[in-house]
């Protein structure tokens, strides 16, 4: 068997267990706990029966102080990779032309700010159209960030992996739909104008809009690359030390897989496992396959699989909760423990999930449009 066969293989029986295992696991739990599993299939959505803890300060320290290490780790990288940048900066070399901006980077941009102003107004013409105003305005949004890319390297996922970037539609949707289904056990979110939805109806509507995710993920992910301090500045980082033993590996799947059956049993407790949990698998299943992981360029001291991925869906969480905030088919908050301080619907603590949920997006995305970061850093000076 040629070896990108028996890697295809691998990446691909990893992904049957890892989803086998999140479908599972938290079904398991409930069941095994005496809770009627039916709630936790209703579509569309719409049943809340998940009671939540209220506000509390102890809580909201101890979360705030997680995001607050999480986002100093963020920037201590970038800054390291803005030093490196400066301080390598070749002198009297003439900057890399750049190209023009495409055409349908244009109509992206157009698309996206119609879609944008029609999302927040009524207009009683559009009344049959304004639950659905997700689609266009991530598309558009897609497609403006990679013409971006496009102008700035010669090159972007629409024109250099059509095949693969249009596989990243489908793949998305069946990703979201994952989380969607965790979400059940905690309830952290919901959503609001999709009452009068049957559902055939709610998750055809739902998987078009799903189907933006990664790619629009992905395509951030491209484009902050594009820039030197984020790309060639972040492999010159201080190396660390990642365990690398395959106990070590097991240790931390056996602990996530727990974690994952008990969510919805202590949804109050647990509901960060929604996004640490299929990351903490996703690992675990590479290094135990003798696969390199996401994570082991940090040993190294590139850092760029773990910044870039992380800071753009940080950018993209913004997007989402700005454009979601006055559109009518929206979702809502109900975060145990820190449900205040708002930046437009979110929590502001619950913008922590973001950075691992970029990983677990680079992670499902590579099958298709590969690792941007397995070659050499594009600008080096």
């Amino acid at each position: 068997m040629d070896v990108r066969d028996s890697s295809a293989m691998t990446v691909l029986g990893q992904g049957v267990v890892l989803a086998t295992m999140l479908v599972g696991l938290p079904l398991i739990g409930i069941i095994a706990a005496g809770h009627d599993p039916r709630p936790y299939l209703e579509m569309p959505p719409v049943t809340r029966f998940v009671r939540h803890a209220g506000f509390s300060w102890p809580w909201f320290i101890f979360f705030g102080v997680a995001d607050f290490l999480m986002a100093t780790g963020l920037l201590v990288a970038i800054r390291c990779g803005v030093r490196h940048r400066v301080r390598h900066r070749p002198v009297g070399l003439a900057k890399p032309a750049k190209g023009r901006f495409p055409w349908w980077g244009w109509a992206g941009g157009g698309l996206c700010f119609c879609a944008w102003l029609l999302a927040w107004q009524r207009f009683d013409w559009f009344w049959l159209f304004q639950p659905h105003t997700f689609l266009p305005i991530w598309a558009g949004f897609i497609l403006t960030i990679n013409a971006w890319t496009e102008k700035r390297k010669g090159s972007c996922l629409i024109t250099r992996q059509p095949l693969g970037f249009l596989g990243l539609f489908p793949a998305s949707t069946a990703f979201w739909w994952f989380f969607e289904y965790l979400n059940r056990f905690v309830q952290n979110w919901y959503y609001t104008g999709i009452e009068g939805m049957g559902p055939g109806e709610y998750s055809y509507f739902s998987s078009l809009a799903f189907a933006t995710v990664l790619p629009g993920v992905l395509s951030m992910i491209e484009w902050l690359g594009t820039f030197p301090a984020l790309d060639a500045g972040l492999t010159r980082c201080r190396p660390v030390r990642m365990p690398t033993t395959k106990a070590t590996a097991c240790f931390t799947l056996v602990v996530s897989a727990v974690g994952l059956a008990l969510i919805g049993i202590y949804p109050d407790f647990l509901f960060a496992l929604v996004w640490l949990s299929p990351l903490l698998i996703a690992l675990s299943l590479q290094a135990l396959s003798g696969r390199p992981t996401l994570l082991r360029p940090l040993c190294q001291g590139d850092f760029r699989s773990l910044v870039v991925p992380a800071l753009a869906a940080l950018i993209c969480g913004f997007f989402w909760e700005m454009w979601n905030i006055h559109s009518l088919a929206r979702w809502t908050y109900s975060i145990p423990f820190v449900q205040r301080f708002h930046l437009f619907a979110m929590p502001v603590l619950g913008y922590g999930g973001y950075p691992p949920f970029g990983l677990i997006c680079l992670m499902a995305g590579m099958p298709l449009v590969g690792n941007p970061f397995d070659t050499p850093a594009a600008i080096d000076p």
